[in-house]
């Protein structure tokens, strides 16, 4: 699917809150989950804030409208000099996938990395995210590792 729309990617800005909220509800939704209003509250102060350990977003906007999003962060990494980039949210309204909004927004995030002197950028989906691990097969290299977490 092609969509002749144009996209920009650009950073989150104050007014985009009512949209990203949107955004990441539908994202959170997608991975049956939800956050308490505290944590909306708290992500967003902290997506416009100024600390480089915090996280950061890009909107994806086609005719002015947010159709999706990247949450990003940059942190050390015992194996190397150099900070690391962890990919994690991304989202594409249902409306435009296929037309290569997830690729622009992880390519930005590529570039995002490059520009900080991250060398490597990484992300987890879950197996059975299909639609979205066939983008990441062509934008990324499958590794073999497999995450544990503490119980709850």
């Amino acid at each position: 699917m092609t969509d002749k729309r144009k996209t920009i990617i650009r950073p989150l800005h104050a007014d985009d809150e009512t949209a990203w909220r949107a955004l990441w509800r539908d994202y959170l939704t997608f991975y049956k989950s939800t956050v308490p209003e505290d944590v909306y509250a708290s992500t967003f102060a902290r997506l416009l804030g100024t600390d480089e350990q915090d996280y950061h977003c890009l909107i994806a906007e086609q005719d002015s409208t947010p159709v999706g999003l990247v949450h990003y962060l940059f942190h050390r990494h015992c194996w190397r000099i150099e900070n690391v980039c962890y990919l994690q949210d991304l989202f594409a309204d249902p409306s435009v996938r296929g037309t290569g909004v997830g690729r622009q927004l992880i390519e930005a995030v590529y570039a995002a990395a490059d520009a900080a002197g991250a060398p490597s950028v990484y992300w987890m989906t879950q197996d059975d995210n299909f639609t979205g691990r066939q983008l990441y097969d062509r934008v990324g290299q499958l590794t073999n590792f497999i995450k544990y977490q503490r119980p709850a």
